[in-house]
């Protein structure tokens, strides 16, 4: 398995299983099934509201001795509710508690946007801070400090643009390690993948199969990215199916991968992408595609009740 480095050495397995979406009463299986099958990178975050079931799927694969805990690479993510500065440790703690975990591996700060503390979702105005009110800098120290407590052994941030990495990049002292944003062929970020290059920032790719379980009535006319032409044509060619080859993309960009499944074969084949070796004639083609489309676009942070702005999360060339 091709692993990413961090600058301290470790490692991070470069296909984790996302667990966003897997429902209650399936994503334990999955977990368990997942590293059975020799995953070693799983992601979760707390407002997936699963990570009580994800902690035992961890749990029953470490009792019956399939992996030692330091074997597992763990993602969590730091909800918008919490982003005080006293509120960054008990979120954290909230998470290891219901991951039956002594640290994570990485910890995210999810959004670079702040909700009040009883809010899961907001609906009005008043639900939301401000940056004025609750400053990206305030939570970022406050995620230096978990790393120093030694509670995450990384700290970096998802949905953040380049402007919202400069902001962090201003603060000092821990560079964000991490950012996971959507990527697929349709949204390479190709300006974006340069500047966490440039500054020495790994990435992760959610949604890499262009979030095809979203039923939502808005998503009815999202393009097909496993139904593409230019993506089963390669597909075909090296005779795997459509998802293998999506998440091979990102492979080749050396960018970590987290497709979410709770089916055993799935989980299987996603992790057999590894062995796919797409060539420059398909990465050119994959390039090429001509649809560009982003599937998570962050519109139920950016309503007009919101102070938040889309510039906000996402770059906008």
């Amino acid at each position: 398995m091709k692993h990413l480095s961090f600058k301290n050495g470790d490692k991070l397995p470069i296909i984790g299983l996302g667990t966003w979406k897997s429902n209650p009463g399936e994503v334990s299986q999955a977990v368990y099934w997942a590293i059975e099958a020799g995953y070693r990178h799983i992601d979760c975050a707390a407002v997936y509201q699963n990570e009580n079931e994800v902690g035992e799927g961890i749990a029953k694969a470490l009792a019956e001795g399939l992996v030692k805990r330091e074997e597992l690479f763990v993602t969590s993510k730091l909800w918008n509710n919490s982003h005080k500065k006293d509120q960054v440790l008990p979120a954290l703690e909230k998470s290891l508690s219901d991951l039956k975990l002594d640290y994570v591996d990485l910890y995210l700060i999810h959004w670079p946007i702040a909700f009040k503390a009883e809010v899961g979702f907001p609906k009005d105005r008043e639900d939301y801070y401000t940056y004025e009110e609750v400053s990206i800098h305030e939570t970022w120290e406050a995620m230096q400090e978990l790393k120093e407590k030694g509670l995450a052994k990384h700290i970096g941030v998802s949905n953040f643009n380049r402007n919202k990495l400069n902001e962090l990049l201003e603060v000092g002292g821990q560079v964000p390690e991490m950012n996971q944003v959507e990527m697929q062929p349709y949204l390479p970020q190709e300006g974006l993948v340069a500047f966490c290059e440039e500054h020495s920032i790994l990435m992760t790719a959610y949604s890499p199969l262009g979030s095809p379980d979203s039923r939502a009535e808005k998503h009815a006319n999202d393009p097909k990215l496993l139904e593409d032409p230019v993506v089963q044509e390669i597909a075909d060619k090296h005779k795997v199916g459509a998802g293998q080859i999506l998440i091979a993309w990102s492979i080749a960009r050396d960018i970590a991968v987290i497709p979410k499944s709770v089916n055993l074969e799935r989980i299987k084949g996603n992790l057999a992408s590894a062995k796919i070796n797409l060539d420059d004639h398909d990465m050119m083609e994959l390039r090429d595609i001509g649809i560009s489309h982003r599937f998570i676009d962050g519109s139920f942070f950016t309503g007009e009740n919101s102070p938040y702005k889309s510039s906000d999360l996402f770059d906008q060339n």
